[in-house]
């Protein structure tokens, strides 16, 4: 009888350890704001028509003095993949770009330790009184980590580095006239200095 009890004091003890070990080993997601339901396809095609796209720009600058750059969610999404991709610790991961409403919603995944949860942020550009973008984070939802201010101001300096870096040495004679987000697309319009 006490060789009954024991063996099953070993066998419960055993599996609370499996148990244990085997809930260590998983990553646990933890929700947070589905995605949705149509995915954006990523592509090494999409990032190299970005940088077409933007590779013509001083060209398009020189010749006519007026930039029109129109850039689609298949390859935003696969320029932001791209970029994430290079960084040790990004951000997020499996990024997802919709140009919808007027904003760019952007949805993804965030890690810490062994959770993980879904990601929105949802991003506003405008233009300002100097013809430079006004880049705002209109919100932002890490499921159930709690968003501090200076994640948020992190995000919008991302944003603005992201189109600084995007237009090279075009951003310092490129003068914004309009933004626009509808449909897919993000156009943005333009003069040369």
């Amino acid at each position: 009888m006490k060789n009954i009890m024991t063996n099953r004091k070993l066998s419960l003890l055993a599996g609370s350890i499996v148990l244990v070990l085997g809930t260590l080993a998983c990553v646990v997601n933890l929700g947070g704001p589905a995605y949705p339901s149509e995915r954006i396809p990523v592509s090494t095609e999409a990032v190299t028509q970005v940088q077409d796209i933007l590779g013509t720009a001083d060209a398009q600058g020189a010749q006519a003095g007026k930039i029109n750059l129109v850039i689609t969610e298949a390859q935003l999404t696969s320029y932001l993949a791209d970029q994430l991709q290079q960084q040790s610790e990004p951000l997020i991961t499996d990024p997802q770009v919709y140009l919808r409403d007027g904003t760019m919603q952007i949805y993804g995944k965030a890690s810490q330790g062994y959770f993980t949860a879904n990601v929105k942020i949802v991003i506003s550009i405008g233009v300002d009184a100097e013809g430079q973008p006004k880049i705002e984070l209109t919100s932002a939802n890490f499921g159930p980590f709690p968003v501090p201010p200076s994640l948020r101001d992190m995000i919008t300096n991302m944003a603005r580095d992201a189109y600084a870096s995007a237009l090279g040495s075009a951003v310092t004679h490129f003068q914004l006239e309009s933004v626009t987000i509808a449909d897919g697309t993000l156009s943005l319009v333009g003069n040369v200095k």
